[in-house]
């Protein structure tokens, strides 16, 4: 009997590096690359995001076409599909990655009941269960976790796998929905050979040495902005990790070493987060700190538009969240930047934030999106207390010292002096004449006091 294997594309939509493929292709007599359009996932998916995956699915279509393979496309809920695809092809089996999410979990296991599903590790490099304490609890702050998870053996560039050179044959009378066009992200074109160079051009060309020392300044090109594609697994997080493990090794200054290990641990951020969710799916309807959940947040719905639209009159906030609209990617500093303002100055629920974040990120991820909104809202795994508030103008001040990020995402400040990119209403009359500015005209006033939101926010926090 022939046997027929179905590599299901989720998050990883690459050849080489790929476990499930690899293990799909082994004895299968015909394979069938699939990925299904499931509504519970794209239909409110951000639109940047939407046409990330879309596009990165058709440059994938593109390289099986030259291994004399085709993607075949299907919509519905996945248990449907496996259900239609079964009455051709009783034999099948299904070769996937594993996912962490309460949805992918409760998927799969429905899927594994009525069907052969082999899963394999590709989204994160440590399966959750991997990484525990020793009496078998999971861990909940990231030190202890990331100390353990650099016990275990690291990835090697050497134990990534090939690309296949040829795949099994496709069944004949198949049949495939068109994947649906959307333009690609201006900011983040969705290849595997983008992916790819930018991978290489941050180890390779020298921006991980000096991670640590750049990661913070917004004006300043020094992160890899390789999240969509991690997102989507376009590289593998093994394959990030191994190769600036290779450059961690060939380091000749420990000052070297400790700016790439800076990068390396926000991979096992990645994981810990990760592995928060597994672990504790209640995070997405809420705090995991359950004693948060009386604080008294603010129902502000004009502060709450001002700040998702960049018009909160604070530049560094209004950077960041223009950044984001138009580019679909925020800066790691302003993501904490814009979090701690909405959260902490407005006392608005860090949940319409992260909501907002989803509708909007090409990278949103939920889990790193939950993690990241409940560390800056304070109501998350954090040991820090919820009392670390960011000041909006020093931050600014500090990570965007000649406000040239400003400058580039709040054009109606660009040709001010520099020291009041920051502070525009700090400027008297006669510099504002001169530069023909008015605040309320061209630029909005502060809709509140850093000095009285902080006050509220810390006396809100401890009645809770």
């Amino acid at each position: 009997m022939s046997k027929l294997n179905l590599w299901w594309i989720r998050r990883d939509i690459r050849l080489q590096d790929n476990p499930a493929l690899e293990a799909a292709c082994q004895g299968a007599d015909f394979l069938i690359p699939l990925f299904i359009i499931e509504p519970a996932l794209m239909n409110d998916a951000a639109p940047k995001r939407r046409a990330f995956l879309l596009n990165a699915l058709a440059d994938l279509e593109q390289q099986l076409h030259s291994l004399g393979s085709r993607l075949i496309v299907k919509k519905g809920p996945a248990i449907e599909v496996f259900r239609d695809l079964n009455e051709q092809y009783p034999e099948m089996a299904i070769f996937t990655h594993e996912d962490f999410s309460p949805f992918a979990r409760q998927r799969d296991r429905e899927i594994a009941q009525s069907f052969s599903l082999k899963e394999f590790p590709g989204v994160v490099i440590r399966h959750p269960e991997a990484i525990l304490k020793d009496d078998g609890d999971p861990y909940v702050v990231y030190t202890p976790y990331k100390n353990k998870w650099y016990e275990a053996p690291l990835p090697n560039p050497a134990d990534g796998l090939p690309a296949p050179e040829k795949l099994p044959s496709m069944p004949k009378g198949l049949s495939s929905e068109n994947l649906p066009s959307a333009d690609p992200p201006e900011y983040f074109p969705p290849t595997l050979q983008e992916a790819q160079n930018r991978l290489d051009d941050f180890i390779a060309g020298g921006g991980i040495e000096h991670y640590n020392s750049r990661r913070d300044r917004m004006d300043l090109d020094g992160t890899s902005q390789l999240s969509p594609y991690l997102r989507f697994g376009l590289i593998s997080p093994s394959k990030a990790f191994a190769l600036a493990q290779l450059a961690y090794m060939q380091a000749n200054k420990s000052q070297t070493r400790s700016e790439i290990r800076t990068w390396q641990n926000e991979l096992v951020w990645r994981e810990f987060y990760t592995a928060i969710l597994y672990h504790f799916p209640y995070v997405l309807e809420g705090p995991f700190r359950k004693k948060y959940k009386s604080v008294p947040w603010r129902a502000a719905a004009d502060d709450l538009i001002a700040w998702q639209q960049g018009e909160t009159g604070f530049p560094i906030v209004d950077a960041c969240m223009r950044q984001m609209l138009e580019t679909g990617w925020m800066h790691n500093r302003g993501r904490m930047i814009v979090a701690s303002f909405l959260t902490k100055d407005l006392l608005i629920d860090w949940q319409e934030g992260e909501s907002w974040f989803m509708s909007n990120l090409v990278d949103g991820d939920p889990a790193a999106n939950n993690g990241g909104w409940q560390w800056s809202a304070g109501t998350g795994t954090d040991a820090a207390p919820y009392f670390r508030i960011f000041n909006p103008i020093t931050q600014g001040q500090k990570h965007d010292p000649d406000g040239e990020f400003i400058a580039r995402w709040v054009p109606e400040l660009r040709d001010l002096p520099v020291k009041y990119r920051h502070e525009p209403w700090k400027m008297d009359e006669p510099v504002a004449q001169k530069y023909n500015f008015k605040l309320g005209r061209d630029y909005p006033q502060r809709i509140v006091d850093h000095g009285f939101a902080r006050q509220r926010t810390l006396d809100a926090y401890k009645s809770a």
